[in-house]
């Protein structure tokens, strides 16, 4: 693995723990609770060899065994390990807590990143792969975050703890254990260096995982009728193989540290139980300290086995927080605070000034667009495929800036004014259909919640909707859902009439049409002239029969303005337009 790429998952590791410095009271009051745990278990240990002792000495000295004492020191070495579980469970209880604070402060930066972020960043990333870090990653680094810190804490507390008490009873013995610990931290790090880059690779797999999975599901119809199920199984075995072997392969490296640590463990307690016998055959006196040394060889071991599992799940979330932290690192949109946030008056009057853009500054698309519509207008947008017309759109509603001209609204450049508030002057509808999980009322009134009863069911009427959602169980109330049973263009015209609820003064329709039938075209197109009456309109349209009776037509090819005028004005000229209009209505296509 590059040592850059080392340095940045460091670096997010070392990030990550940031998160937890809000909470650093809470995480003091945690580390004396582990303390107090750790000062409590390793005191047994040294109860059992002042009780060993006290057996010896009565031996030795031929008297009666002082059982009360022996009681006395047993009782201890019970409140002792209760003691110890007290501490122990209060320190799990509030870095669960912590953990889980910090997991939500992580969700909430995410999301506020989310709305920060440009549209041209998830224009250039798969939808699942940005799921996979907002959901998957996340939750790797709220588990690691639990089941490691109590446990990380605890582990160099014991390690500490005990090698102190080994020191103190017996430094030869101590020294034994002490010499594996060097080694073992040498074969833990030769096995992060080995499993590291597949823990990276097992997350970008899995991104990759999600991300086919998302396209499948939502492109499932498509799929079956190309009958392209095969190719679509095979991407999916690849991912999958992909995802299995770099998933083997840090787990195989990173699983072996356990036994790799525990057989250090294990070699130390066998030296420490043979020096110890030694020990004991030239001083018998010396058991109750051998026993002691003996058990707290065998809690030193437990520790650097513990360690070891927590690298593996360190690992592992060293590779999420580095995509989680890419995510976060971003570049955002511009900082508008300081914009106008308000226009005096939006009557509908728009220009467009010699407008260059191109979604890579290398290539342009749009080069060199002027436009001026008045209030009331009806502007309708055509031209082939790749001709810049949504991309016009985008433009008009700040979802990208334009690279060089400006577009103002009102006389006041979009680019002086808050994305915010030009998006809300105008009402959208789209050619693909996007309704969330609720009622339809909760739908209806989404882009304005304090529309009445009256205006959605007068919005319903003049879209035709209300005929099918009176027929609906609940009507207004009916829940939509992924399986309610609405037509494509049922849901469209749910969309129409949403943005007529809204009410703004400029209206985007982009295919808006597409999903209806012939009859409901023309009723819906009749129910959009009223309601564009003294508000601007765009329309975008493949169909030019639904663009007739625009004021204004533009027709565009390879992002310049060739034609404008209206339908009568364009068909007497003979040029491109009059050749798309021809193309679909004459010689036994389609009839107007």
């Amino acid at each position: 693995m590059p040592k850059k790429d080392k340095a940045k998952n460091m670096n997010s590791l070392f990030h990550l723990f940031g998160y937890l410095k809000p909470y650093r009271i809470r995480l003091i009051i945690g580390v004396l609770l582990a303390i107090v745990g750790m000062l409590f278990t390793i005191f047994g240990p040294y109860l059992a060899k002042l009780i060993i002792e006290e057996i010896t000495l009565s031996v030795e000295s031929s008297e009666m065994m002082n059982f009360a004492r022996i009681a006395y020191l047993g009782g201890l070495g019970v409140g002792a390990y209760l003691l110890a579980f007290v501490g122990n469970y209060g320190l799990a209880i509030i870095m669960s807590a912590v953990t889980a604070d910090a997991s939500k402060a992580l969700r909430k930066d995410m999301s506020t990143k989310m709305n920060r972020l440009p549209l041209s960043y998830f224009d250039s990333r798969q939808i699942g792969d940005v799921l996979s870090i907002i959901t998957n990653d996340v939750d790797t680094i709220g588990q690691t975050l639990n089941q490691s810190l109590t446990t990380l804490m605890t582990s160099i507390l014991t390690l500490l703890g005990v090698a102190i008490m080994m020191l103190c009873l017996d430094y030869r013995l101590a020294l034994i254990a002490i010499a594996f610990v060097p080694l073992s931290l040498f074969v833990l790090l030769r096995i992060v260096k080995k499993s590291q880059s597949h823990f990276v690779k097992q997350q970008l797999d899995l991104g990759d995982m999600n991300a086919h999975a998302e396209e499948v599901y939502s492109a499932v119809n498509v799929i079956k009728v190309y009958g392209a199920d095969k190719h679509a199984k095979e991407r999916f075995i690849e991912i999958n193989t992909n995802l299995y072997n770099d998933g083997f392969k840090s787990l195989f490296y990173s699983g072996s540290s356990f036994p790799i640590t525990t057989l250090m463990g294990n070699l130390s307690f066998a030296i420490i139980c043979i020096v110890g016998g030694l020990i004991a055959v030239k001083n018998w006196q010396m058991i109750g300290t051998i026993v002691a040394c003996v058990t707290y060889s065998k809690q030193f071991t437990m520790p650097l086995s513990q360690i070891a599992t927590i690298s593996t799940n360190l690992q592992s979330a060293s590779a999420a927080a580095k995509r989680v932290f890419d995510f976060l690192s971003e570049k955002e949109q511009k900082d508008e605070s300081m914009l106008t946030d308000k226009f005096d008056e939006v009557s509908g009057n728009v220009t467009f000034s010699h407008v260059k853009f191109g979604y890579n500054p290398d290539k342009i698309i749009i080069h060199d667009f002027n436009l001026e519509t008045k209030a009331g207008m009806k502007v309708a947008i055509v031209g082939p495929t790749g001709a810049g017309k949504t991309t016009m759109v985008n433009l008009l509603m700040r979802f990208y800036d334009v690279n060089e001209g400006y577009i103002a609204i009102e006389g006041k450049k979009t680019n002086e004014v808050n994305r915010s508030l030009v998006r809300s002057n105008f009402a959208m509808v789209l050619q693909d259909t996007w309704l969330f999980e609720g009622t339809i009322l909760e739908n209806l009134k989404f882009g304005r919640q304090d529309a009445t009863l009256k205006e959605i069911e007068e919005a319903c009427r003049l879209t035709h909707c209300d005929t099918f959602i009176e027929q609906l169980p609940g009507g207004y109330n009916f829940m939509l859902s992924e399986e309610s049973a609405l037509s494509a263009g049922q849901k469209q015209l749910l969309t129409i009439a949403r943005a007529m609820i809204q009410g703004a003064p400029m209206l985007i329709l982009d295919e808006a049409t597409s999903s209806v039938d012939t009859r409901t075209e023309l009723l819906i197109q009749e129910a959009m002239d009223n309601l564009a009456k003294g508000h601007t309109s765009f329309v975008i349209a493949h169909r030019l029969s639904t663009i007739k009776n625009s004021d204004l037509i533009i027709v565009m090819k390879d992002g310049d303005v060739i034609e404008t005028g209206n339908h009568d004005e364009l068909m007497m000229k003979k040029g491109f337009y009059a050749d798309l209009y021809n193309s679909q209505f004459a010689n036994g296509g389609v009839s107007e």
